[in-house]
Order: C-alpha cells, then structure tokens, then sequence
C-alpha cells in the first residue's frame, strides 16, 4: 500500500468523523439550546453539508457519481421492493398486535409530506457521502456496509428501539447503495418505512421518534 493510498483512506475516515460529529453537535447541544436561538441547531448542520459538498468537489465527484440520477431507478426500486415489503409488514404487523396503529395527527400531516425530501436528504449524507468514504477505507463489501448502517443507529441514540431498527435498515440501505446507487429509490423505501412506524408502533416503544436532546423532552 502507497503513502497515498493510505493518506487517502485516512482523509476519507475523518471526514466521515467531522460530520458525523456535526451531526450530534446539532442532535444533542444545539437542541438543547435551540428554544432561545433557533439558529444554533443550523449551524453544525451547515458546516456538515459543507463539508459533504466541499469534498464532493475536490474529489471531482458528479451528482451521477453520488446517486442523483435517474437510468437505474428501476434496477434500483426492484432491488429494495422485496425487503422494504417485509420490514413493512413486520412494523404493521407488531403495531396491529400490540395496539399501537393510529391515525396522523393533525398539527403532523405537514411533516409527512416533507418525509421524502427529509428522507432524501438522509440517504444523501448516509449514502452518498458517507458509504462512498467507508468504501474508500475498507472497500466495497460488509465491512463498510455495517460501518454504515452503524453510524446510522448512532445518529437514532438514546432511543433504543429505533437506532435498532435503523441500524437493520441501515445495512439494508447500504447494501443496496453499494449494487446500486440511486439515492430517489433509497428515498421512497425510507419515508414509507419512516410512515408506518410513526403510525403503527406504541409510542412508548419509539418514543415518538425522537433522537438526541429531544428524546428527553
């Protein structure tokens, strides 16, 4: 292995840490915080993205390259069809038994139809970036995979229920990305998850969803 190569991979890793780290800064003391100045929780989110789209432009990599295209939708909607079905009707399934399926709330209906761009947005800095920088320090295969998808149920944490679920979906997710990168497909099988669990799971078990400072809240 080349200086190079090995410069390169040690790049990658950090930069997969300073954004992560934005993430929870933004997650766990911006929220904490974001009640007397609403612009805090921006900040750390800005410098991520920032981040993200500065190395996108020194590494030369095109939106083509990062999942923003559409020739493989298909190839990539057929890909995840079979385990977003199933997972979905797991999470239907639980709530039904245990009780916990109800109807949107109606102060929430806004935020469902913004799911999918949230989703997007996910999927963007999980996959997009993220697994394509795991994939430039431990290859293409399970390693980063489950590199991925941990980093994904550490960004759920202290909600234990839901960085579980995120973590399997994650390396579903990942997995998929990794055969084939199309970030829209990624999209919609995340926000009908994202859908059924908010309206099926007892609110005792997800908490409402809530991750970081807001758990608590």
């Amino acid at each position: 292995m080349t200086d190079t190569n090995l410069s390169e991979r040690i790049l990658a890793f950090w930069e997969v840490v300073s954004v992560v780290s934005s993430v929870l800064i933004a997650e766990w003391l911006a929220l904490s915080l974001v009640r007397e100045n609403h612009a805090i929780f921006l900040i750390p989110v800005a410098l991520a993205f920032g981040l993200m789209l500065s190395s996108h432009r020194l590494r030369r990599e095109s939106l083509r390259d990062i999942g923003i295209r559409l020739d493989n939708l298909h190839a990539a909607l057929f890909k995840l069809t079979l385990p977003t079905l199933i997972i979905a009707g797991l999470i239907v399934g639980t709530g039904w038994l245990w009780g916990g399926l109800h109807s949107p709330e109606a102060g929430s209906r806004t935020h469902y139809l913004l799911l999918p761009l949230w989703a997007l947005m996910q999927q963007y800095a999980l996959q997009g970036f993220m697994n394509r920088r795991f994939q430039m320090v431990f290859g293409k295969g399970w390693l980063s995979i489950i590199f991925v998808a941990a980093v994904f149920g550490l960004l759920h944490l202290p909600n234990p229920f839901f960085a579980a679920l995120t973590f399997v979906a994650g390396v579903i997710w990942a997995a998929a990305y990794q055969r084939t990168p199309n970030l829209f497909a990624l999209a919609l099988s995340h926000s009908l998850l994202a859908f059924l669990l908010a309206l099926s799971m007892p609110f005792s078990w997800v908490h409402g969803l809530r991750v970081g400072f807001k758990y608590f809240s």
